[in-house]
Formats: C-alpha cells, sequence, structure tokens
C-alpha cells in the first residue's frame, strides 16, 4: 500500500485533501503539521471522521498517522522518510495569508521558501536510494496559488504559461517556492508537479479569509469589512473541486508540469458579501428585520491589493480530465453558509485562541 506524505493537512485545503484520499483511494497517509493558528486538530479530525462515514471498510486506524513538526525541521523530515518509504510527497504547508503578509512577513519567508527547500531537499536524497521502479513512481506535488501570476485587466486569464509576477510578500513567498520546486526538477531529476488554483471556499476554511469571515462577523452584528470599493474580482472554486484536482495532478500530471485548477466563477468582493447577506437574511433574519448589508463598512483598501484573478484551465481538463462539481458559485455558497451555521463548534474551537477574529 503506498504511503503518501501529505504536509499542512491540519488546515483548509489539505484537510480536504486528506478527505479525499482516505475515501476513495487505498493508501496510507501521513499528515505533517506544525498547528500554527490556521492548522488546527478540530479541522483534521473533521476531515478523519468524515473519510470514516464515507468509506467505513476502505478507512482503518493503520490507514493514518499524524505527526506535528515544521516542515523547516530537516531531522524530523529524513527520520519520516527513513521510517515511512514515501511513495508521493503532497506540499499544503503554507501560511497563507496576504494581511498577515504585509503586516510581518518573516513567517512566510521562513515557511513557504526555507521550508519548501528543506522539504525538496530530504525528498531528493531520498528519491536518490530508490532502485528504479520506485523512481518511476514517485512524485512531489507542490501546491500553489494564483497570485504568483500577479494581477489581471478586466479581460484574460492566467494559464501555466503566464510568467510569474508576484504582487505581495506572500505571493513573493509562494513564487520562489515553486521556482524551487521546478529547479530541483531541472537539476535533480526530482518528479515535480506544481499546481496553481484560484480562492478557494467551502468547508473548514479558516474565519480569517472573505467568506467565512463576513459570515463570522454578520453573525455577531459587526461591520463587514470591504476593502476599498469592493469592486476587485476573484475567481472561486470549491475546496472538493481543488483537492480532486491536486489528486489528479498527482496522479495522471506530467512530472516538470504546472496544472491550473480554476472556478470559473469570477466575482466582484462586494458581490460575494451581498450574497452572504441574502442568504443570511434568509435563514438567520437579523432581530427587527435589519438587512445584513447595513453592516456593511469600506475600509482603506489593502495595500498592493490586486485587481483582477483569473484562470483558465484548459489544460488540466484536457490532460487530466478535471471537471468541477460546483459549477455553481451561488449553489457552493449557499452550502457554505449553511455548514459554518451547523458547525458553530467547529468555528469555536478554531478561533478560540485567536486575538485578531
Amino acid at each position: 500500500m503506498p504511503t503518501i506524505l501529505v504536509t499542512g493537512a491540519a488546515g483548509f485545503i489539505g484537510s480536504q485533501f486528506v478527505e479525499l484520499l482516505l475515501a476513495s483511494r487505498d493508501v496510507r497517509v501521513v499528515v505533517l503539521d506544525k498547528l500554527t493558528y490556521a492548522g488546527n486538530l478540530a479541522t483534521l479530525n473533521h476531515a478523519v471522521t468524515a473519510a470514516a462515514k464515507a468509506a467505513p471498510n476502505r478507512f482503518g486506524p493503520d490507514r493514518f498517522e499524524f505527526v506535528e513538526g515544521d516542515i523547516c525541521d530537516r531531522a524530523l523530515l529524513s527520520s519520516l522518510f527513513k521510517k515511512h518509504s514515501f511513495s508521493h510527497v503532497v506540499n499544503f504547508a503554507a501560511e497563507s495569508h496576504v494581511d498577515r503578509s504585509i503586516e510581518s512577513a518573516d513567517e512566510f519567508i521562513q515557511t513557504n521558501i526555507m521550508g519548501v527547500f528543506s522539504l525538496l531537499d530530504s525528498a531528493t536524497r531520498f528519491f536518490e536510494t530508490l532502485e528504479p521502479e520506485e523512481k518511476s513512481r514517485f512524485r512531489f506535488v507542490q501546491v500553489s496559488t494564483d497570485e504568483v501570476f500577479g494581477q489581471l485587466g478586466e479581460t484574460g486569464a492566467f494559464t501555466e504559461d503566464t510568467p510569474y509576477a508576484p504582487s505581495s510578500p506572500y505571493s513573493a513567498s509562494k513564487a520562489a517556492g515553486d521556482h524551487l520546486a521546478r529547479a530541483w526538477f531541472h537539476t535533480y531529476k526530482l518528479p515535480v508537479i506544481v499546481t496553481n488554483c484560484s480562492n478557494n471556499y467551502g468547508p473548514r476554511q479558516f474565519p480569517e479569509k472573505l467568506i467565512p469571515h463576513m459570515i463570522s462577523c454578520a453573525l455577531s452584528g459587526r461591520p463587514l469589512p470591504v476593502y476599498g470599493n469592493g469592486r476587485n474580482v476573484r475567481d472561486w472554486i470549491h475546496v472538493v473541486d481543488h483537492a480532486r484536482g491536486v489528486l489528479l495532478a498527482l496522479e495522471k500530471g506530467r512530472i516538470g508540469e504546472s496544472y491550473c485548477f480554476g472556478g470559473r466563477s469570477e466575482r466582484r468582493n462586494i458581490s460575494v458579501v451581498e450574497a452572504i447577506c441574502d442568504e443570511l437574511s434568509k435563514i438567520r433574519p437579523r432581530a427587527g428585520g435589519a438587512s445584513y448589508r447595513d453592516l456593511i463598512t469600506f475600509v482603506e483598501d489593502r495595500k498592493g491589493h490586486d485587481w483582477r484573478y483569473a484562470i483558465d484551465d484548459k489544460k488540466s481538463e484536457t490532460e487530466l480530465g478535471f471537471r468541477r462539481e460546483y459549477p455553481s458559485f451561488e449553489e457552493g455558497l449557499r452550502a457554505t453558509i449553511h455548514w459554518y451555521l451547523e458547525n458553530q463548534e467547529w468555528v469555536n474551537a478554531v478561533t478560540k485562541s485567536e486575538a485578531k477574529l
């Protein structure tokens, strides 16, 4: 049975990927996570429980192991590769919030650059000990973002051939990690695949990102802060679709290539916030019949705020057979809002020590 190392899987996207693996593939999964503020055992436990419920005949306690640790810890990585002889590595571990990177970039440089280097170096040292047949099966997937491409004007879309032009400390650190991954493929022949995705949404996203943050603020009657005039555009992909895309890249992708995954659901930020307000008004009306839209407050724009992102993922559709389960953003958004309302215990568990929320 293959053993896959998934880093950063106590977070939003990584936990969804682990749930998908455990529910649909006969593999062992070892999760390595530092458990920073956005990585939480409550999130990982939720994913493992969901996988066990979805595939009780496939799931077993020997199929999953959690290790608390940092991808920068070379000694730990070496011991894990030696112990488990991983067949694949999928790296979700990252500091990922643009606002935090603007306030202080230190952790972003450490995790998103030095951590990727440590992981690549450890994987390469292990890879070089494998027999030819084992080498042919090994894969290293570096999971990245569309923000590395910079920003778009009113038209056009990012593709795998778009030059990198990051605008924030966060996106610059992710771009550096991607460049390292590609360099390790060309120099050391490590079988690397890079993926880039648009904005994710769905269950278990830490409530600092736009959609869950607005839900949390609205439910507590706090202002809904919208940057600038709210007209910046993002493309939204449901986290389930993204996880399936990464799995396709792992299983079918060509080494040395990159694959983009988008939602084809471009929306202005203000439109997303208004849609959240309108749905909440239907299912949990405010006292006195007031509109949640009344809580919308425009605030000073983010420094270096990119205007628009969009992804053209025809390559993934053609080469990997990628398809979206959530073709309608509105449908996915409604389901996401309902999930947060029904899982306030999870929200409280992951945010209880977070002073910024």
